[in-house]
């Protein structure tokens, strides 16, 4: 008997999103030694099970959406490969860079390339599954089961399992509180026409993901300027953001601009036992009233606006209220129409996936070299900047599809970046 999941309120939004981008999140991690397929192969196939969303196709019937739940094997999720040197990257990227379609009968690939003695390990899943922040606690289980697989210690099953309704957020409040984030209709985000420079789409524009590392040496002077000026280190890139896409793309000085800033939701939920891998991020729209005079105005005018923010006990929850109403009440090819109309998607953003954990990340004892998580590969004029840290080694990313002129802009992009934090932290 066909077994069905609920299609919940963000993976009808991450679905709806499939004109603004490809859906995918990534990750890349490198280790310095051969990783164990085996014991790979069975702890995927085990949070595969104890995550039916994984393997499962969403089916729009216009009406009311669902997941099919479906048979698998492991051939459907791993790719097991041996490259040289010369061709690694290429084999990566070209990996990275899938789309998964919603309708496949898996929506998480993985892939091992063994190369010199070590492995890169790389994944991409649907973000209708799950966003960053579940993302990176599967990677975590999946070394932690991997760890204790090999070395016989527990059978490869703790991954957590649960409700994945976006109303968890609402879980932890008290009454009163509850009954007022229930009625948050107004989406308090304004629409901006800014954009970030790239070409016109183009039909022979192709997915391409650009990386930017910054030296481990930074991290504790961005920390160190940042608490001088009474900002944190999201606040300091966000500010060296905003002051480096006005002179990459020529905005009029005098011109507000907006930077639309991922939050994660969590921060509402106490007690996420009964929680599956699932999503809970919105976005807080940061704006700065003109460019400074010089990036540090620019950061105190971000430092306000976060603030701002920040200040609002419900944070990242206005709006949801409406979204469910618009799904509730309408068949499902109607409320995506009155969602686009009521939903501003943002031309510039950014999101903070935050620290990799290398230790939590190691397997059988060797930590990650090297590594990072992006988001979505976005459409043109759409742009996302993702922002991990590694080893205190901040990697920006950006995921576009687009020409070899708009890699050289967003190479230029990352130019600016690193020049107005060095401003910031000199």
């Amino acid at each position: 008997m066909e077994r069905r999941l609920n299609a919940e309120l963000w993976d009808k939004m991450h679905y709806l999103f499939r004109d603004f981008n490809d859906r995918m999140v990534h990750v890349e991690l490198k280790y310095d030694f051969e990783i164990n397929i085996e014991a790979l192969k069975t702890v995927l196939l085990c949070f595969f099970e104890k995550a039916p969303v994984l393997h499962a196709s969403f089916t729009d019937n216009h009406v009311r959406p669902y997941w099919t739940v479906n048979d698998y094997t492991i051939d459907d999720i791993l790719t097991v490969e041996t490259v040289n040197a010369e061709e690694l990257d290429n084999k990566t990227n070209e990996f990275l860079t899938q789309c998964i379609p919603p309708e496949a009968k898996v929506q998480m690939k993985a892939a091992v390339f063994n190369c010199g003695g070590g492995s890169v390990l790389c994944i991409v899943e649907n973000h209708m599954c799950m966003d960053g922040g579940d993302f990176k606690y599967f990677l975590n289980a999946l070394c932690k089961n991997y760890n204790n697989y090999i070395s016989g210690i527990a059978s490869p099953i703790d991954l957590k399992t649960g409700t994945r309704s976006y109303e968890s957020v609402y879980e932890d409040l008290s009454p009163d509180e509850k009954h007022m984030a229930k009625n948050l209709f107004r989406n308090i985000n304004a629409k901006d026409d800014h954009a970030f420079p790239l070409t016109p789409d183009n039909i022979r524009d192709r997915s391409f993901i650009a990386r930017r590392t910054l030296p481990a040496e930074m991290f504790d002077p961005i920390k160190a300027a940042g608490k001088a000026h009474g900002a944190t280190i999201n606040d300091m890139l966000t500010a060296a953001y905003f002051h480096s896409v006005y002179e990459l793309a020529g905005f009029d000085k005098n011109e507000s601009v907006s930077i639309s800033c991922a939050i994660d939701l969590r921060r509402h939920i106490k007690d996420s036992s009964d929680t599956g891998v699932t999503n809970h991020t919105a976005w807080m729209q940061c704006r700065v009233p003109h460019c400074g005079k010089d990036v540090f105005e620019t950061l105190q005018f971000t430092i306000e606006s976060v603030n701002k923010f920040k200040s609002d006990r419900f944070i990242g929850l206005h709006g949801l209220p409406l979204l469910s109403l618009g799904y509730k009440i309408l068949p499902h090819a109607a409320s995506e129409e009155i969602v686009k109309i009521g939903y501003s998607n943002p031309l510039m953003a950014m999101s903070n996936i935050g620290v990799l954990d290398v230790k939590k990340l190691s397997l059988a004892g060797h930590e990650p070299v090297d590594g990072f998580m992006s988001g979505a590969v976005k459409y043109k004029p759409y742009a996302l900047l993702s922002v991990t840290t590694l080893r205190k080694e901040i990697t920006f990313s950006m995921c576009v599809r687009g020409n070899a002129e708009d890699q050289k802009t967003v190479e230029r992009f990352f130019d600016l970046l690193e020049k107005n934090i060095n401003e910031l932290i000199r």
